[in-house]
């Protein structure tokens, strides 16, 4: 019996990302937020409900659904192990030089018997109005078909209508979280590229999307 084999990018529903913004096969948008985190832990009883307050005053500020992705991925320590190497090289002090081998083999055991974890936050704001195409076929249908040309200008305007939108979105989500103590930043083209390229190669291990410390 014949099979059908279909490409892998059947199975994405991604249809582009353009100017940091994900667009999906059905028109609709998505943008990427990477957060940092807090340990309640380290705060005292009254911080950890104030945080807990602010964050609960968040959510019920936002009207409109998100998603919030937790990635775990082991540490990568080799870019870490191959910095002290050569920083060892580059040592003249013999004793230093054999603290830092002495150093390198610690972390180097220590790493290979316990999994050191690192957690990504991600926030997914969503927006969908009228699909692209949708609102391309609206124009036709009330105006007649137009040139490539007014076709492809028309997209672009409902492009960034529809940003403006999604970017509204991300300023009350970057604001409010800023409150519970919480810096966001809005990932660009090539960190939304390298995140979903994580999220469907789950082996690579290349590679870290960080916050700026600004």
């Amino acid at each position: 019996m014949a099979t059908s084999s279909r490409a892998t990018q059947d199975f994405v529903p991604i249809k582009e990302i353009r100017d940091g913004v994900v667009v999906l096969k059905d028109g609709s948008l998505r943008a990427l937020m990477i957060a940092s985190s807090i340990n309640l832990s380290l705060k005292s009883a009254d911080e950890q409900r104030a945080v807990l307050a602010n964050f609960q005053t968040f959510l019920n500020s936002v009207d409109f659904s998100i998603q919030i992705s937790i990635q775990s991925r082991r540490l990568d320590i080799r870019p870490y192990l191959l910095t002290l190497e050569e920083r060892m090289k580059e040592q003249l002090e013999p004793l230093l030089k054999i603290q830092t081998k002495e150093y390198i083999d610690f972390i180097r055991s220590f790493t290979e018997q316990i999994s050191i974890m690192t957690k990504t936050f991600v926030i997914v704001v969503p927006y969908a109005n009228a699909p692209l195409s949708e609102q391309g076929s609206l124009t036709k249908k009330f105006f007649g078909s137009s040139s490539t040309g007014n076709a492809g200008k028309d997209k672009l305007i409902e492009f960034e209508e529809q940003r403006t939108q999604l970017e509204q979105r991300m300023a009350v989500i970057e604001q409010g979280l800023a409150r519970v103590g919480v810096r966001t930043v809005k990932l660009g083209t090539e960190e939304a590229v390298e995140l979903y390229y994580k999220i469907f190669n789950p082996g690579e291990t290349s590679g870290n999307i960080k916050l700026d410390d600004k």
